[in-house]
């Protein structure tokens, strides 16, 4: 089962009460269903210029509160767009969670096939990360589940991974890397800003060029090395070397990015690729470019 299976049910005559019932303001505008859903999030067009996007599972009920807090603050010292958080309604209908209406994002969810082989992408990405990190720390920054768990907190679902992906990998390689991550030196510098899930998804293009960076749910300070799984979600060897380049990426911290993409893409294939051979495809690529380093 996965987490959405054990969720509320949500379908669009549920958003329009909700929307209509706290936000009389837009109750005229249209609502639009987007698909594919993502896993976390069930999300709906507003009018022209509005998103709605309601947790689909308790695991990403403290997203809405966090962007609406921190986004505004981050966004000004960014060079790709973020989401604009409007306002976070309340549970309502049955439905238990706080949920969210942003501002529309125009574009295209970022592909391997436009964007693989880009040095341009990978540099871009890199002042990205970049900023984010440079981005000080405010004296309140606290509270929203703003510190990053290890990579250690994965290691038995990662080992459990490995034995459930039947022989798809080679399992000694998945495990080889896996031991290399847990033991390269951890962060031992100030914490910075990551995003979280930094992944393809998370991207969006307008004209094959970047534009946005969306899904701030895992946003939080400490150490960067997690936010390097779009080296292995999106680039090839040629375009991962100028993002590594442009980003001044350690040899420690290189290996713990490489154990995360391993254990987020392990993750997601087993819960996911039986039933979406889109996930399949991405995590397939994910977990075989982590092992090519």
């Amino acid at each position: 089962m996965t987490p959405a299976d054990s969720g509320p049910h949500i379908d669009t005559a549920l958003v329009r009460r909700l929307v209509d019932a706290q936000f009389p303001q837009w109750s005229g505008l249209a609502l639009t269903l987007l698909e594919p859903a993502g896993s976390d999030h069930v999300i709906h067009r507003l009018g022209d210029g509005l998103s709605v996007r309601l947790p689909r599972h308790a695991g990403a009920v403290g997203q809405a509160a966090k962007e609406f807090r921190w986004l505004p603050r981050l966004a000004p010292h960014l060079p790709l767009a973020v989401p604009e958080p409007v306002a976070v309604g309340e549970p309502g209908f049955g439905y238990p969670w706080p949920w969210a209406v942003s501002r529309w994002l125009d574009g295209e969810v970022a592909t391997v096939e436009a964007l693989s082989d880009s040095a341009g992408a990978a540099a871009e990405l890199a002042g990205f990360l970049t900023a984010l990190q440079r981005f000080p720390a405010p004296q309140d920054a606290t509270g929203d589940d703003l510190t990053g768990r290890p990579l250690s907190e994965r290691d038995r679902a990662t080992r459990e991974a490995i034995a459930r992906t039947g022989g798809e990998f080679d399992a000694a390689a998945l495990t080889d890397l896996w031991n290399e991550a847990l033991h390269a030196p951890g962060w031992d510098r100030p914490p910075v800003w990551f995003h979280g899930d930094f992944h393809t998804g998370n991207l969006l293009t307008v004209g094959g060029r970047l534009s946005a960076v969306i899904d701030f749910e895992g946003l939080g300070r400490g150490d960067p090395a997690r936010d390097l799984m779009i080296a292995f979600t999106l680039m090839s060897p040629a375009s991962r070397a100028v993002f590594r380049a442009a980003l001044g990426v350690d040899d420690a911290t290189w290996t713990r990015g490489r154990g995360w993409a391993l254990a987020t893409g392990l993750n997601a294939h087993v819960a996911y690729a039986a039933v979406s051979p889109r996930v399949a495809a991405q995590t397939t690529r994910q977990i075989t470019q982590a092992l090519l380093g």
